[in-house]
């Protein structure tokens, strides 16, 4: 799809200065723009890059002015790094505004949809399933039965919501990812095998919750596995039961967070962090990556290492830590003189 520069400014509430015809049909860096892309300048390290750039259409800030001549046609905004991302924002709605049933695939009589939806290619979609409005099933997807997805929301393709499960609007879940396997609950007998717990809750993501690719949330023993509005999830992470996350937090890749545990609300949590079970993180927590998390957390606190500390002493003890064999040196030296 192509877009000229003032249908571009009309999106964006510019103002265009050059060829307000010109088209582009890409997007690029401005370091490795073309003819055909569209490129933005809002960090001033960058600006140099302008006057060598063959991106036809340039955003930046209203109070730029080029030192020299350039190439490419720009369009003036109020803040050219939001802009651009309003623009991506708009391109992937358009590039995804998809519509219709593909063939083959498979929609349960009893299911139930809104107006605009696309189911792709052997995709599935069970009994007694409720669809949204404007809501998008991509090719291999699975929706299992008396499962419940909201208005404007994304299931990309390979994602799997198995039965009972509840996701709300304007959620997207990418590819790869589970929503709603069996939490792992096993109890041993007394020849020291391991029996199935039935895990017979399920998962529930409220409004606005993102789950990336390959990322696993495990339905509930008994109640709900809960991600409260506003959650985002990267990639590969793991969500046992009955975890609940509280709103507006974020949680980087490869982070697992074990059976019970509650986390509060607007926390930020690094990549590969291992949270126990069956605690208490509090609001606004934030946890650097790599650290282990094996007590309740009071609301603000920031924390590092495994098990971890209070970031700041985590950091002083560091410094002790890495001289640590010259510290043994000089007490093995003063022992030798005593």
């Amino acid at each position: 799809m192509k877009f000229t520069a003032t249908q571009i400014a009309g999106i964006l509430d510019g103002e265009v200065h050059g060829n307000p015809e010109i088209a582009v049909h890409k997007l690029s860096k401005i370091e490795e723009g073309e003819i055909g892309s569209l490129t933005f300048l809002a960090n001033p390290k960058y600006t140099h890059f302008i006057y060598t750039t063959k991106a036809s259409i340039t955003i930046v800030n209203k109070d730029f002015e080029p030192e020299q001549a350039i190439d490419t046609t720009l369009i003036k905004v109020e803040d050219a790094y939001t802009s651009f991302s309003k623009l991506l924002e708009y391109y992937n709605q358009v590039k995804n505004n998809k519509v219709g049933v593909e063939q083959p695939s498979f929609i349960a009589e009893s299911a139930t949809f809104g107006e605009q939806l696309y189911v792709g290619a052997f995709a599935y979609i069970g009994e007694n399933v409720r669809l949204g409005s404007n809501v998008k099933i991509y090719p291999n997807a699975f929706i299992g039965d008396n499962v419940v997805i909201g208005d404007n929301t994304s299931i990309f393709a390979g994602a799997k919501i198995q039965s009972d499960c509840f996701v709300g609007n304007n959620c997207v879940v990418h590819s790869g990812a589970i929503i709603g396997a069996d939490g792992f609950g096993f109890t041993p007998n007394e020849k020291g095998e391991y029996n199935k717990v039935p895990q017979t809750g399920n998962v529930i993501l409220e409004d606005n919750v993102d789950v990336g690719a390959g990322t696993t949330i495990d339905r509930a023993t008994l109640g709900s596995t809960i991600l409260r509005k506003g959650v985002k999830l990267d990639n590969q992470i793991q969500i046992a039961h009955n975890v609940e996350i509280g709103e507006h937090t974020a949680i980087a890749a490869q982070t697992g967070i074990a059976g019970s545990t509650k986390i509060g609300k607007h926390c930020l949590i690094g990549g590969q962090v291992g949270i126990v079970g069956h605690i208490t993180i509090g609001d606004r927590v934030k946890i650097q990556a790599q650290s282990g998390i094996g007590r309740n957390v009071k609301d603000d606190e920031v924390l590092q290492g495994s098990p971890a500390l209070n970031y700041g002493d985590y950091n002083k003890s560091y410094v002790h830590f890495k001289n640590l064999p010259k510290i043994v040196n000089k007490i093995s030296e003063l022992e030798k003189k005593s």
